[in-house]
C-alpha cells in the first residue's frame, strides 16, 4: 500500500465516523497536508450525505480554497457525477471560487449546465464565462454548437442562460 492509499484510508475512516469533531478535525487537518488523490471524491461524498451545517461549510470552504491545478481533473470527475442538486452547485461553486483556469474543462462543464437544474446551472454558467478567453477556438465553436441543440428546449430562467453563454461566446 502506498503512502497516499493509506492516508486516504486513514481519512476515510475518520469520514465515515458518527464523530463531528473527528470529521471536522480531518477536514481542518488536510488544509496543512500535501494534496493527494481521492480527498476531494471522499469530502464531495461526505457533503452529498452530511446533515450538518457545519461539516458541509469546512467542506464549502476547503473546496473553494483549493489552488491546486492538479485537483481539477478530480473536481470535474465529481461533477460530472449524479450527487443532490446542492452538491453539484458547491462543486462548481468551487471551481469559479478558487481561481483556477477552467477552460479545458468547459464541456464537461456545458454538459453539467445543460443536464442540471437551474441553480446548478448558475454556478456553470459563471465558471464557463469566468473561463471564456481561455477556451480554444475549436473547443469554442464545439460548445456553442451543444447549446444550439438545447435552445428553446428548457425552462424560461435557463433558456436565458443558454442565450447569454451563447452570446458571451460568440
Amino acid at each position: 500500500m502506498t503512502e497516499s492509499e493509506k492516508r486516504l484510508e486513514i481519512l476515510q475512516k475518520k469520514l465515515l465516523s458518527d464523530n463531528n469533531r473527528s470529521i471536522s478535525s480531518a477536514i481542518i487537518s488536510l488544509r496543512n497536508e500535501d494534496p493527494f488523490k481521492g480527498a476531494i471524491v471522499l469530502l464531495t461524498e461526505l457533503f452529498d450525505r452530511a446533515n450538518d451545517a457545519y461539516i458541509k461549510e469546512l467542506i464549502r470552504n476547503f473546496m473553494n480554497d483549493l489552488k491546486e491545478k492538479t485537483a481539477r481533473a478530480e473536481i470535474i470527475a465529481e461533477l460530472s457525477k449524479k450527487y443532490k442538486p446542492d452538491t453539484l452547485s458547491m462543486i462548481a461553486s468551487s471551481c469559479w471560487q478558487s481561481g483556477l483556469d477552467y477552460s479545458e474543462y468547459s464541456m464537461d462543464i456545458s454538459r453539467v449546465f445543460i443536464e442540471s437544474e437551474y441553480l446548478v446551472a448558475l454556478e456553470c454558467f459563471t465558471v464557463l464565462e469566468e473561463s471564456v478567453s481561455g477556451i480554444k477556438p475549436d473547443l469554442k465553436k464545439q460548445i456553442i454548437e451543444y447549446f444550439d441543440k438545447y435552445r428553446g428546449k428548457s425552462t424560461d430562467e435557463k433558456n436565458k442562460l443558454i442565450e447569454a453563454l451563447l452570446s458571451i461566446l460568440i
